[in-house]
């Protein structure tokens, strides 16, 4: 592997920071590859097939050939033409997954870049994991520009696929170039502001292409996409607009300009075509990115919260100003043990110094800086305001967490992740495995934010749970590999919750007299329902000391036990707000552990009488299959009590979407299989939550062993 010269002294105007960000199967990984190859990364194209590519280089990567962690790697790209033309810009990549499992990985690597790719497959257009990368780019107001790949795919179509990124994800999407010929004929593209074309011929690596002059064909195409992109660039820059609105020529140099303030201000997404596969139409994206995409300057400031005062504090992203960072990502690593990925936003962050954790309230030692290269480091000294470098040697920093200069600090917006969704037990094999197993899933769960592992207190089992089964099958295939670790696992449990429907009262009371100074705990609760997918609340209204203060707390922590471990059926509460508003106390008796038993007691008694109900992951499922199996498969998921949404024609397939209870959905990819002879593909992530139907809540309710009762 080429490893470029480090540049300690690289001006933030010459760096981004950027993700590529897709559907499964657009052509992430294989466009990361392209890049790393033009931009002199690799000396060699990796492949998906032959599991030899860079940034899948976990061993569950290459024999599945997706992508399951999000790869960093630090390249540097020359333009040769435009406003960046022979001005090294450093590249540093985060390479995503596109499985919905996976998505945490998305989600933290968008929280820190600055800008991103999103890949498009032009035969399939928009699909619904598009639209979750979307949404969690538009959550982050990440700038983005477009690379509808595969244009060489029968059923390649460039506009199409823009149409589709207008209508479905309300994008302003526009053609930045065009491509010469599709499917097998297509071998360059238009450039439609420098109206050069581009093509590649004869070279198969695509390395090369060479200036023609326009298809004749093409011209009046290319005049007609011309116009509306420079009128849509004019729109957003006044002084631009009255030149349009006068008829007077606008410079490439000034549409360029308010192109690129229009992407970082999120209101034009650029649109280049190109297929990864083919080598064709790589190196105008690269160009694209630095010319479009911001740099860590354009982001010149940012908000946090200072966790003394609790006061607002804007803080400059220079290296002059106070140190400050988020941890976004932790990994175990054979040779260095654990790493923490670490996006520097201002101040200046040096190897063997001291920082503090300002979410934890803690000291730590940076042992040592590196920059990654997917999973090859290269030791660096210190790391400036706008990069993103992996520190060695940090203990207990994780995920979210803020870590700053002790003399000015600061708390930066954290990175909230969904709940689980499905869940398994898990026993070691071998008395020798006990142990192991639990270093195995703290230091997993440690990596991965959506990965949970519990207790159960009734059987002593270890539950795991996550987004779905292959992130489940993959993390038990990591411990027997990376731990040893040989566990028996169950079958797939759904992630039932339980939540209340009314609003009710309670009383907890907790007294013991035993001899000697006994125990007292008595508080008064009412319990709200509150909006789905709201989560929990706490919050006290006591006046006039009738529960001292210190006793509080005890009695919240007896509530989130009681909470966790659930009322009706065994399963964690949710949607709720608790509120101690009343309750009594002994001088002598009462204590803390009297207030947490009392708190746990008054919840059960008031959730009792609150309507308990529960309730059941629903996911949003995309079926793809021919016509011909589309009447059998919306009769199997309609029997599967879904919520057919819209049938529609995407190239020659339809495309069924569905709301589907999760529990309906077991062993469905070898069913679909069945009834389109292999055909047909699906797509299922998580939605929300939705009540269960009485007769089905009550059988669950049963085979629980829980003493509760289900109420409508």
């Amino acid at each position: 592997m080429a490893v470029a010269k480090t540049k300690r002294d690289f001006p933030l105007d010459r760096i981004r920071n950027i993700g590529i960000i897709a559907h499964i199967d657009a052509g992430k990984t294989t466009t990361t590859e392209r890049i790393l190859f033009y931009t002199g990364r690799t000396y060699k194209i990796g492949d998906i097939d032959e599991g030899t590519t860079t940034t899948d280089w976990m061993e569950q990567e290459r024999e599945r050939g997706i992508t399951i962690v999000s790869a960093a790697i630090t390249t540097f790209w020359t333009p040769k033409t435009g406003p960046m033309e022979g001005q090294e810009t450093r590249i540093n990549l985060i390479d995503t997954p596109g499985h919905v499992d996976f998505t945490a990985e998305v989600e933290r690597s968008l929280r820190v870049l600055d800008g991103g790719v999103i890949v498009l497959d032009s035969a399939s257009g928009v699909q619904s994991q598009t639209e979750t990368v979307w949404r969690q780019a538009n959550k982050y107001k990440v700038p983005l520009i477009a690379f509808a790949n595969k244009m060489d795919v029968l059923g390649a179509n460039f506009l199409g696929t823009i149409e589709s990124a207008r209508e479905r994800l309300g994008a302003n999407a526009l053609p930045y170039n065009l491509p010469i010929g599709r499917e097998n004929d297509f071998k360059g593209v238009v450039d439609l502001l420098t109206q050069k074309a581009f093509v590649w011929q004869g070279d198969e690596t695509g390395a090369k292409f060479v200036e023609e002059e326009i298809p004749a064909d093409m011209v009046e195409d290319v005049k007609i996409h011309r116009e509306k992109l420079v009128e849509e660039i004019a729109g957003t820059d006044d002084s631009l607009m009255e030149k349009y609105l006068n008829g007077e020529e606008i410079s490439i140099e000034e549409l360029k300009k308010a192109l690129r303030k229009a992407v970082i201000d999120n209101k034009i997404v650029p649109v280049l075509a190109g297929s990864s596969l083919r080598n064709k139409g790589v190196q105008p994206m690269l160009d694209a990115v630095v010319e479009f995409l911001p740099s860590p300057q354009d982001i010149a400031e940012f908000v946090g919260t200072n966790p003394k005062t609790g006061q607002e504090e804007v803080r400059k992203a220079v290296p002059e100003a106070p140190m400050s960072a988020l941890a976004f990502k932790i990994q175990v690593d054979p040779h260095v043990g654990k790493l923490t990925y670490i996006r520097v936003y201002s101040g200046v962050l040096k190897s063997g110094s001291y920082v503090y954790n300002s979410t934890k309230d803690i000291k730590e030692r940076i042992g040592r800086l590196v920059l990654m290269h997917a999973n090859e480091r290269e030791d660096i000294e210190e790391a400036y305001a706008g990069e993103i470098v992996a520190a060695v040697g940090l203990k207990d920093t994780i995920t979210g967490n803020t870590l700053c200069d002790e003399g000015n600090p600061i708390t930066l917006e954290s990175i909230n992740f969904p709940e689980p969704v499905i869940s398994l037990a898990i026993e070691p094999k071998t008395k020798s495995d006990q142990e192991k197993l639990g270093l195995a899933l703290s230091r997993l769960s440690e990596e991965d934010p959506t990965f949970r592992v519990k207790t159960d207190a009734d059987t002593g089992q270890t539950i795991i749970a996550g987004m779905g089964e292959l992130q489940l099958e993959v993390l038990v295939d990591r411990m027997r590999r990376e731990f040893k670790v040989e566990a028996n696992v169950g079958q797939p449990q759904v992630a039932y919750r339980e939540t209340i429907s009314q609003t009710a009262s309670g009383e907890g009371k907790y007294i013991r007299q035993t001899g000697g100074r006994g125990q007292y705990g008595h508080c008064l609760l009412r319990i709200e329902p509150l909006p789905r997918g709201q989560g929990r609340e706490f919050a006290s209204e006591i006046v006039g000391g009738a529960i001292p203060r210190e006793f509080i707390t005890p009695i919240e922590k007896g509530v989130i036990e009681k909470e966790d471990t659930g009322i009706l059926a065994g399963y964690p509460v949710t949607d709720i707000r608790v509120v101690v508003y009343d309750g009594s106390f002994h001088e002598v008796d009462s204590s803390e552990i009297a207030f947490k038993i009392a708190g746990s007691l008054g919840l059960t008694d008031a959730a009792q009488k609150a309507g308990l109900v529960l309730l059941e992951p629903i996911m949003k499922v995309e079926v793809t299959t021919p016509e011909d199996f589309l009447g059998d498969i919306i009769a199997d998921l309609s029997s599967k009590r879904a919520q057919i949404q819209s049938t529609e024609m995407r190239g020659n397939a339809r495309v069924v979407l569905a709301y589907v209870p999760l529990a309906e959905m077991g062993g469905y990819a070898t069913t679909i299989r069945s009834m389109s002879q292999g055909r047909a593909t699906y797509y299922m992530e998580a939605d929300h939550y939705e009540e269960v139907p009485s007769n089905i809540a009550a059988k669950i309710v049963a085979s629980s062993g829980f003493t509760g009762r289900v109420e409508h």
